[in-house]
């Protein structure tokens, strides 16, 4: 969520496009994307341009000499009319230029292919560019904030309950689940591919230049993957991927529990926030999903198809709402025994009600399991975040230094959590003592913790014979104080004892009249 400063900036952009007759928020939202890719574009040509000049080594650039008036530090010195030619050229122009980057046959291209300029007037181009160019983009995922913000716009926050998973949230995640060079990657409901693109920071940040290029093929083409049917998501999702090194990315355009998708024992990982309380014809789902799960239900059948997508050996760190873990229909029962007894379930971690504000207002929680096929869940880790570094109202303001925030979401999580400063903060921001301890839940030390602590583990047979309710309210032990009150006569005593003494001061007072 963006506020402050960086949201009156979207603000004025966003009016921007209004006064110049732009109202389809779905255009501005694609417009607006273009232009900052367009931005981003420039600034990672910039950043090879300086890294070959200090290393004295060539790299691929993106813009060839005859290019360059399409580089946004050059756009932006332009000519009002002059630069609205260059993007309005639809032979020779920019946006020409942006469809034919990755290869002719790769799906960026596909996606790419129909996109296209929409803003008519030079003056408004001008107005955009010049007010995005004030909008400090070094430490915020910002295309991701921008669309999430303006879908909020929509009557009741969008159609599709298309809500993006807060930065410091994905970041968690993947640093549980650290990424490898040998994984293949997949989020099934991609959106603006937000983990992917933090699995992608994750791997660039814990490898070496020399092994990165060993496996180059591999990241450019298959180790991110994903699903996405909207069409606006798809060309966001392909561009942000390409933004951050993946030349190619496999973001396909399919509805994920359809039959149309067919993948199989195809991925090592998947990271994913599937949609909530959606519903999908029984007729389209896809074949297999129902024999897990008998629903129609799509939080549920994403659970299905990530076991059915996933390698044998392969895990899951998947966002549910609560509904997931504790509802007592049949088709809630199959899935969470399924994981449990067939697979391995390895950690529940119970989020904040308001993680999702101003948007959802709904429970959640993270699950992390590995696809086995023969069970081995033998102790599952419950963790009770209760506080994720921001308030829980609304308004999700910053309760901790921004900082020590900005350093967990965009920085180096495991230099934080051995942050003495960050670690007094644990009662405003839980996240580095959940890195901390996740590594070691299977652990004595862990394992033995009370159940009033905020973390401890349950035994396979407990689950089990609790009908496979994973509830952390379900096993947590909450000791109440004791409060002892005065005996009612004891009560009666002191309240004669203060009439008696206000109506002496009142006697007192009327004397001295």
């Amino acid at each position: 969520m963006i506020t402050g400063q960086l949201k009156s900036q979207i603000d004025a952009i966003w009016n921007t496009f209004w006064t110049g007759g732009i109202s389809n928020t779905i255009t501005i939202v694609e417009q607006l994307t273009y232009l900052i890719f367009i931005k981003d574009l420039d600034e990672t040509e910039t950043r090879n341009e300086r890294m070959a000049k200090r290393l004295g080594k060539d790299f691929n650039s993106i813009f060839g000499a005859d290019q360059q008036q399409f580089r946004w530090k050059n756009l932006k010195e332009m000519d009002v009319q002059a630069r609205h030619a260059i993007f309005n050229n639809s032979v020779d122009g920019i946006f020409p230029f942006i469809r034919s980057l990755g290869s002719e046959k790769s799906l960026f291209s596909t996606y790419m292919k129909d996109a296209s300029f929409g803003i008519n007037k030079a003056a408004t181009l001008d107005q955009v560019i010049e007010k995005l160019e004030r909008v400090d983009m070094a430490n915020q995922d910002i295309k991701g904030d921008i669309y999430e913000y303006l879908l909020s716009k929509l009557e009741g926050g969008g159609t599709s309950g298309q809500f993006r998973t807060p930065r410091h949230i994905i970041k968690l995640m993947v640093e549980m689940m650290q990424p490898t060079l040998e994984d293949t990657i997949c989020d099934p409901a991609a959106g603006t591919a937000g983990f992917l693109v933090a699995a992608k920071e994750y791997i660039d940040k814990h490898y070496s230049v020399t092994e990165l290029d060993k496996h180059n093929d591999h990241i450019n083409k298959t180790m991110f993957n994903g699903t996405e049917f909207d069409a606006t998501m798809l060309r966001i999702a392909s561009m942000n991927l390409f933004l951050h090194g993946v030349e190619e990315p496999n973001i396909v355009d399919v509805d994920a529990v359809s039959k149309d998708n067919t993948v199989s024992d195809a991925y090592t990982l998947v990271l994913a926030n599937p949609p909530f309380k959606g519903t999908i014809d029984k007729e389209s789902i896809a074949v297999g999903l129902r024999n897990v799960t008998d629903t129609s239900k799509t939080e549920l059948l994403f659970l299905a198809l990530m076991l059915r997508q996933l390698k044998k050996g392969g895990r899951a760190a998947v966002i549910v709402p609560d509904g997931v873990l504790f509802g007592s229909g049949k088709a809630y029962k199959q899935v969470r025994k399924e994981i449990i007894d067939n697979h391995k379930l390895e950690a529940v971690i119970s989020l904040p009600s308001g993680v999702f504000k101003p948007y959802s207002g709904v429970s959640t929680a993270i699950i992390i399991f590995t696809k086995t096929d023969n069970g081995g869940t033998d102790y599952v880790w419950f963790y009770d975040m209760l506080a994720d570094g921001k308030s829980l109202d609304d308004k999700r303001n910053l309760l901790v230094n921004p900082e020590v925030f900005n350093a967990f979401s965009f920085g180096d999580p495991e230099k934080l959590v051995q942050n003495e400063t960050a670690l007094e903060l644990h009662e405003k921001f839980n996240l580095p003592d959940i890195l901390a301890r996740f590594p070691n839940r299977n652990t004595k030390a862990e394992q033995t913790r009370s159940r009033t602590e905020q973390s401890f583990t349950v035994p396979f047979a407990e689950l089990k014979e609790n009908d496979w309710d994973l509830s952390i309210n379900r096993y947590k032990e909450i000791i109440y104080e004791e409060v002892e009150y005065d005996a009612p006569e004891r009560i009666i005593d002191k309240i004669n004892q203060i009439e008696t003494a206000r109506n002496v001061l009142m006697s007192n007072l009327r004397k001295s009249l």
